[in-house]
């Protein structure tokens, strides 16, 4: 094979990043917003001192471990309705969605009972300084009606995308932004006679946002959307001849992704016993983390759907070339992400009214996140989006169990609260999962064992 046909070969034709770029632009503006709000609420807060600032993030904990297993349900559920949509089998993709939603729901119940009933507890796995555990009890009661709001929304929206309806959702952020930031300049600050609420105004500018967004996507979704034709009558439709296959491709997704999330807040966990300069310059950290996954969230998103289409219409060599240009594109992005970083940090951390020390810290952590995001770039394309569309979700489920809680989870409790080490050090041994996942995955990419087929409800 000349270079110029492997070059060819491995970088994809025109068609593929036109159909690439149709997905994934829409999925990253919406992904920038979510920064964008994330960037507002911090920045708000962090006139409120560093324990307010502290209490929401930690508190913001929590609620990610629900939003990552309710994206575990909703990412787990796409993979069939991907690979569906490419069958034209409407039927099965709709019995799917049934039992997403479903499961979503007994999520949503089990999430809002334990804020209901233990906001303390809850705080005190990450803290144990009374004035953030204060805060964050604050925020967590008005947070309390969000979990059913975001739980359907959420998943909703993943399965929208996976049939390729991608500007819904990015309407329906855009108009979010503006009403979360709005509400949250109202209630934290206490204009246009509102009541000075402080943290909980910030937690109240959300839950507003997350009312909307219910309302937005669930109305489209169940009464005005034609592609799926999924009505709120098919949720009592009759899918039990799909439960195992759903479970089977689904399941190892819901519990991969909810150990990501455990993982994330033992992480938190760490960081918050660290002390609360350290949880500071981290919320400082986390905006600039999720501005540099803008592009790879897109990436990962499209080439999962385009893996699934690809699949469903039973062309798997095809799937297996545009899984390495999907790869070598996560490198590049990676590349591009720690470049950003390196030009935005400084201007970024003086933005923010956080102690000296909170300041310091925040630059190491900067100095660590430019080296992690190249790994994370190419691991979660192919953790997120080309195996998992290949319904290689088990395979993908023991890398999660085995490199957060063998290798990140305890090497990053040592480095911290063992040895002491600087920051860089910290925050790098606490995400070293993503490097050796990078290599993991691309040896299963190359050996083709993640091509899995899928069977249909009329053949189960």
């Amino acid at each position: 094979m000349s270079i110029r046909t492997a070059i060819k070969e491995y970088m994809g034709d025109k068609e593929l990043y036109r159909r690439m770029l149709k997905i994934a632009v829409p999925i990253s503006l919406q992904s920038l917003i979510t920064v964008a709000i994330n960037l507002m609420d911090t920045i708000m807060l962090s006139s409120m001192g560093d324990a307010q600032l502290s209490a929401s993030t930690l508190a913001g904990q929590f609620i990610n471990i629900f939003m990552i297993c309710c994206m575990g349900i909703g990412m787990g559920a796409s993979v069939l309705t991907a690979r569906f949509w490419g069958k034209n089998d409407l039927n099965s993709l709709r019995k799917s969605v049934t039992i997403m939603l479903r499961f979503c729901f007994v999520f949503s119940m089990i999430f809002t009972l334990a804020t209901i009933l233990s906001p303390r507890l809850i705080m005190l796995i990450y803290t144990s300084e009374e004035p953030i555990v204060a805060h964050g009890i604050t925020y967590l009661r008005w947070m309390i009606p969000t979990y059913i709001c975001m739980g359907f929304s959420l998943t909703c929206t993943i399965i929208l995308r996976s049939v390729g309806q991608v500007k819904v959702p990015l309407i329906c952020s855009i108009i979010a932004f503006f009403i979360n930031v709005f509400f949250n300049w109202v209630f934290i600050f206490g204009h246009l006679g509102a009541p000075r609420m402080e943290i909980g105004g910030a937690a109240l500018g959300t839950l507003i946002a997350r009312v909307f967004e219910l309302c937005f996507i669930c109305g489209y979704f169940f009464f005005m959307d034609k592609r799926i034709g999924y009505r709120l009558r098919s949720i009592t439709m009759k899918c039990r001849d799909m439960v195992g296959e759903y479970m089977r491709v689904s399941l190892p997704v819901l519990i991969s992704d909810g150990l990501l999330a455990l993982g994330n807040n033992a992480v938190a966990m760490v960081m918050g016993r660290i002390g609360e300069a350290f949880v500071a310059a981290n919320s400082v950290t986390v905006t600039v983390q999720q501005l540099s996954s803008v592009l790879t969230q897109g990436i990962s998103n499209a080439s999962g759907i385009i893996t699934g289409h690809t699949m469903g219409q039973g062309d798997y060599k095809k799937a297996q070339r545009q899984g390495y240009t999907f790869l070598i594109l996560g490198g590049l992005i990676g590349l591009f992400a720690a470049l950003v970083i390196f030009v935005l940090r400084t201007p970024i951390i003086n933005y923010y009214d956080v102690s000296p020390q909170a300041k310091a810290i925040a630059y190491h952590l900067m100095d660590a996140i430019m080296l992690i995001v190249i790994f994370q770039s190419m691991s979660s394309i192919l953790t997120k989006g080309v195996l998992r569309a290949g319904g290689d979700t088990r395979f993908l489920m023991i890398g999660d169990i085995l490199f957060l809680w063998v290798a990140s989870v305890p090497l990053g409790y040592l480095a911290g609260l063992v040895f002491d080490w600087p920051p860089f050090w910290i925050y790098t041994f606490l995400k070293i999962d993503q490097i050796i996942k990078c290599v993991w995955c691309f040896f299963r990419l190359r050996s083709g064992k993640w091509l899995k087929k899928i069977k249909s409800a009329e053949t189960s």
